[in-house]
């Protein structure tokens, strides 16, 4: 399973997408989910946003976007298995000097717990987190490769 970060589904909603981002997410031949955190903070980039034409484009697509997830497996939520992981991958940076975001630990944590490959652009943010990353951005020597970071923290900073 690969799980999409929030910058990931962003990227579909620019005017012009990469190229390489939407070919690669088109080209996935295993299932495809995101988190309730992502999703969270994709309607809370619309919100944000001064009413008008803009926002409500942008509304209408995040909602046709995500539909496919909805009412199934792929929203995955941060419920009280992920706790744990989540509370590993925090103190565990923050031991090492590397502080993470509550959304990206969290989003981590999810990852952890359900054995998937993390799909983001933002991949200094989720190592050393004990997840397979994968950047849409950077092309693949052959298929869809996959990184895996270390649990280990780096020797040094």
């Amino acid at each position: 399973m690969i799980v999409l970060d929030t910058n990931v589904i962003s990227e579909l909603f620019r005017r012009q997408p990469e190229a390489r981002v939407v070919a690669r997410l088109e080209s996935l031949e295993v299932e495809v989910a995101i988190t309730a955190i992502t999703l969270a903070e994709l309607f809370a980039g619309v919100r944000r946003l001064p009413d008008g034409r803009r926002k409500e484009e942008l509304g209408k697509a995040l909602s046709t976007t995500v539909e496919p997830y909805r009412g199934g497996h792929a929203v995955l939520p941060f419920d009280e298995s992920c706790a744990d992981a989540y509370a590993e991958i925090l103190c565990e940076r923050e031991r090492v000097g590397l502080p993470i975001m509550t959304a990206d630990a969290q989003i981590a944590a999810i990852c952890r717990t359900h054995e998937a490959v993390c799909a983001t652009r933002d991949t200094k943010a989720f190592a050393y987190t004990g997840i397979v990353l994968v950047d849409p951005w950077v092309a693949p020597r052959t298929g869809l490769s996959t990184r895996p970071f270390s649990k280990q923290a780096p020797a040094s900073r």
